[in-house]
């Protein structure tokens, strides 16, 4: 630690692209504010770029929430072409959400357009000036907020994040965050580096504003050098979260069964272990992370309520459901009555009850109102199938079930109740009223998830398919 607190910002600098510099020919994006920590990174991978032959681009992006976002922008192209440095900027519209607040919304706009910015120029490395007071500050909010190991690790040294980015190919590095606010401010007065200030980085409204100007300072009175004891903390847990996740993958593993989880797995394991996989899995699933409570309630009603219940549990973004003692996570749908109300009204949405189609000889057909594609498998000689010329020639319909609808999938089999047979292939009650009936002449022919009634299979030697629906 001592041999880091001695080296200058260029060595510590060096040192970090070091480990995750890019390959030769590779180029390297900045991603430049220009306040004064992008203005320091600026010059220091620009004397970088030069010594090791890098090409080196600026990418600067105008919210368009202050007054001065033009001249700022000004500001950075100047400066870049002063430097020889290729420059780009992004001028985004901010999506108006008052869950996020205006400070998220801009932070996931402008990653996106750094995303794009250098996915438009091969950029495969891009650099942020994010420091070690950054850290501290990230680590404390974390801490204020009640989060577990995963928000108090604070940020990676260098990360891909493809939801943000947009881009699974990129690896944003942070090659500043050994370096504390003073030392930059020092390299920026030696250097005489010209810079902006953002007048919104003094709004105490901001919850990182507020620890930056009136919590931090006294901090910093009583425990000098507590950044750095932050940020060693955030490494502690890092370490922490990768042992966590290495578990949680074993786990997961062990108790996945397809896309869902095996609930008599899921019993026999600790409740820390269970509410560890579960994060996992949703993480996986690339869906907001649950609280601590609404994990708990959800966990003890999946274990704890009757085998044959239907059980739901509402998530923001999924609904969690529950059958023959597996866990599913779906997505969320609009109501089936509620849809068809809104179509009556001339609002876009489920088509009404028995659409009509002709079958012309196409692979396949969508039904974006019933959520799928209709497919017409060619069946080989000596496979069972419909008729093509007399399907052709029918005025098929397709509609979800209303009730009491049955069918027969062998002559040597009885004819039963759909509900039956969704039973008998594990259909999930809620998928359902979801999968769609094919009739011709107010026959049934064919159930998405069941199959063909075998009245509709022709047993003549003549060209045949099979009906197979694919839900998007």
């Amino acid at each position: 630690m001592k041999k880091q607190q001695n080296a200058t910002v260029a060595d510590i600098f060096a040192s970090a692209l070091a480990t995750c510099g890019p390959q030769a020919g590779e180029a390297v994006g900045i991603a430049l504010s220009g306040g004064l920590d992008s203005s320091a990174l600026l010059h220091l991978a620009h004397a970088w770029a030069q010594e090791h032959g890098v090409a080196l681009h600026a990418f600067h992006v105008h919210h368009g929430l202050s007054p001065n976002a033009d001249a700022w922008l000004a500001h950075c192209g100047q400066l870049c072409a002063g430097m020889g440095i290729a420059f780009e900027a992004r001028k985004v519209t901010l999506e108006k959400n008052a869950k996020t607040g205006t400070e998220e919304a801009a932070r996931k706009r402008r990653y996106a357009a750094l995303g794009e910015l250098c996915a438009a120029h091969g950029v495969r490395l891009l650099l942020t000036a994010h420091h070690q007071d950054d850290q501290a500050e990230t680590v404390l909010l974390q801490l204020l907020r009640g989060s577990g190991t995963a928000g108090l690790s604070g940020m990676d040294g260098a990360n891909s994040a493809p939801e943000l980015l947009g881009n699974p190919d990129l690896v944003m590095a942070r090659p500043l965050l050994p370096v504390s606010r003073r030392q930059l401010e020092a390299y920026v007065a030696k250097h005489a580096i010209a810079h902006i200030h953002d007048e919104s980085n003094d709004d105490p409204r901001f919850a990182r504003n507020a620890l930056r100007h009136q919590v931090m300072p006294v901090l910093a009175q009583a425990f000098p050098g507590f950044q750095e004891r932050f940020a060693r903390s955030a490494q502690h847990a890092q370490s922490a979260q990768r042992l966590l996740t290495e578990l949680a993958t074993q786990d997961l593993a062990a108790c996945l069964d397809g896309d869902c989880i095996e609930l008599a797995k899921l019993r026999a394991l600790s409740a820390d272990r269970c509410y560890n996989l579960l994060r996992h899995w949703f993480g996986t699933r690339g869906l907001r992370m649950p609280s601590t409570a609404w994990l708990a309630e959800m966990l003890a009603q999946l274990l704890e309520a009757r085998p044959d219940a239907q059980l739901l549990v509402t998530h923001p973004e999924c609904h969690v459901r529950r059958h023959r003692d597996r866990l599913y996570l779906t997505p969320k749908l609009d109501d089936l009555a509620g849809m068809r109300e809104r179509d009556d009204a001339g609002i876009p949405g489920l088509e009404k009850a028995s659409q009509e189609f002709a079958w012309k000889g196409e692979a396949s057909l969508a039904f974006p109102a019933y959520g799928g594609v209709l497919h017409f498998d060619a069946v080989d000689e000596g496979g069972q199938g419909i008729d093509i010329a007399w399907l052709q020639s029918q005025t098929l319909t397709i509609d979800f079930r209303q009730g009491g609808e049955r069918l027969k999938l062998a002559l040597n089999r009885p004819t039963k109740s759909l509900k039956y047979h969704y039973q008998a292939f594990d259909v999930p009650a809620w998928e359902r009223e979801r999968l769609p009936l094919v009739c011709a002449a107010q026959q049934l022919l064919f159930a998405a998830g069941i199959g063909l009634d075998c009245h509709c299979l022709s047993l003549l030697d003549r060209p045949r398919v099979a009906l197979r629906w694919v839900s998007c």
